[in-house]
């Protein structure tokens, strides 16, 4: 495993151990990037270059492409004693490996555990792309980059077609999703809360800031805006306070990650930022996205493109500010235009993690989800541009393949799937599963869910789609053609 990272690579993970230890904090090992932050930029960014303005915010907001980058060399000599989580760790994103013609070593590109996984089915677990095309299926982009990928059908759960599926690796602030799945059911929207020097207290150097000002109020409805659309720590920490503090929450969105039987993940931070130890999978994160979805508040949150935010108060007057969704496949960007059908979920990007996304996105009445982690290709919005292709690929193919597995319900549902309580994709009974109501047409319900339980009878599983009402916002983006 040490063979696989350069020797910078391991002094930065001996330092990012010695500062957790000595400051007793997670260590400030990974950055957001392509997100705002206060016009208070933190010093270690001058190191970095330039960091230009965006607009939002009375130009309180800056584009933060910098990467915290500090020097271990006192505990270069005792990388051999670091864990094997941290030897592992993806290189930061300041380190460009040469081409070895300067003699320098290239470092290797992880590689998948040999065994993960198998919740959802055996497929799922083996190493490398899983996908069983059927006759005159459209064979599946071939420059796909990233660690880990999935495609599933959101309403039958069927996985179209994966690729390390239950790799475990950092999630950055896809695990938002996991987050209000966890709290946001807890305080209704229009409720009032003043923030505390406090609740800001904590959060990693270089984090995504949607521009919380404490000692005033804000209403759960905007601080849930900042957590979707500007991937806000401080929103996430806000609430947080407001849900009994970090630790509280941390216990909490474990359990829940638990009882969703999402079993690849470890929460460290409940903002997503970079911290030993903290793990999800693709499969995982789409487990998350599909239960928050049941969830009317969430489908508003993660759909809403642009929204005003509450500002400072001036001359006796609440101003506010423009905040615009950083999920480009929703809201476009130069290279890339708004993926027709979106309505969501969540991206994330850290030092570790790389780029990450999940999102859901209809065609018809056919709805899927896509989760992306870590492209190798270090592209602008590179994995937008293969959730896209992905989308593109599952929507022409969705009829043309045999499920190579599918994302199982909660525990309170089916079981530990872990357990075997869970029939998985060998289960005849499961094959070609159908909408226990006789198929996916019609209008869609305006529960959150329709049936939605799964029974297990006699050994027998039957099992009923998942349904959302699809966001006005995506009818009016011309999702259904």
């Amino acid at each position: 495993m040490e063979s696989s990272m350069g020797s910078g690579s391991i002094r930065r993970a001996a330092g990012a151990l010695f500062r957790g230890v000595v400051s007793g904090a997670p260590a400030p090992t990974g950055t957001f990037t392509d997100v705002p932050i206060t016009s208070a930029v933190h010093p270690t960014a001058a190191a970095s270059g330039p960091v230009p303005a965006v607009r939002g915010g009375a130009g309180r907001t800056v584009t933060a492409r910098y990467a915290l980058t500090r020097t271990a060399a006192a505990l270069a000599g005792t990388a051999v004693l670091l864990p094997p989580l941290l030897l592992a760790a993806p290189a930061h994103a300041d380190e460009k490996p040469k081409d070895g013609k300067g003699g320098q070593h290239v470092p290797k590109a992880p590689a998948p555990p040999a065994e993960m996984s198998k919740v959802g089915g055996g497929l799922l677990g083996q190493a490398g792309t899983q996908v069983r095309l059927k006759a005159g299926a459209p064979k599946l982009p071939d420059d796909l980059t990233a660690r880990s990928w999935i495609v599933s059908d959101a309403e039958s759960g069927k996985v179209l077609a994966s690729h390390n599926a239950h790799w475990q690796l950092p999630p950055a602030s896809t695990l938002k999703m996991l987050f209000a799945d966890t709290v946001l059911p807890k305080f209704p929207k229009n409720q009032k809360y003043t923030v505390k020097p406090a609740d800001l207290a904590g959060m990693g150097d270089g984090s995504s800031l949607v521009g919380i000002k404490e000692n005033l109020s804000y209403t759960v409805h905007d601080l849930w805006l900042g957590v979707f659309l500007r991937s806000g720590n401080d929103a996430v920490h806000t609430l947080s306070a407001m849900n009994g503090g970090t630790a509280k929450t941390v216990q909490e969105m474990q359990k829940q990650a638990e009882a969703l039987n999402a079993t690849d993940t470890h929460v460290v931070t409940p903002d997503g930022y970079d911290a030993p130890g903290q793990v999800s999978s693709a499969y995982d994160l789409s487990l998350f996205a599909r239960a928050g979805l049941q969830n009317a508040d969430f489908r508003e949150y993660c759909s809403t493109a642009s929204a005003q935010f509450p500002g400072e108060v001036k001359d006796g007057k609440r101003g506010s500010f423009g905040i615009q969704n950083t999920n480009r496949l929703l809201s476009g960007d130069y290279d890339v235009k708004p993926y027709p059908g979106i309505a969501g979920v969540k991206n994330g990007s850290t030092t570790n993690a790389g780029s990450t996304f999940t999102g859901v996105a209809q065609r018809g009445e056919r709805k899927l989800l896509v989760t992306v982690m870590n492209p190798e290709k270090k592209e602008h919005n590179e994995a937008y541009k293969e959730t896209a292709k992905l989308f593109d690929w599952g929507f022409a193919a969705a009829d043309k393949v045999e499920p190579v597995g599918r994302l199982v319900g909660p525990k309170s549902e089916e079981g530990d799937a872990r357990a075997g309580g869970a029939k998985l994709d060998g289960d005849k009974a499961r094959a070609g599963m159908q909408d226990a109501s006789g198929g996916s047409g019609g209008a869609w319900t305006a529960l959150a869910i329709t049936g939605g339980a799964l029974v297990l009878l006699g050994g027998l599983a039957l099992a009923v789609h998942r349904r959302w009402p699809l966001p006005e916002l995506m009818r009016r983006r011309g999702g259904r053609h």
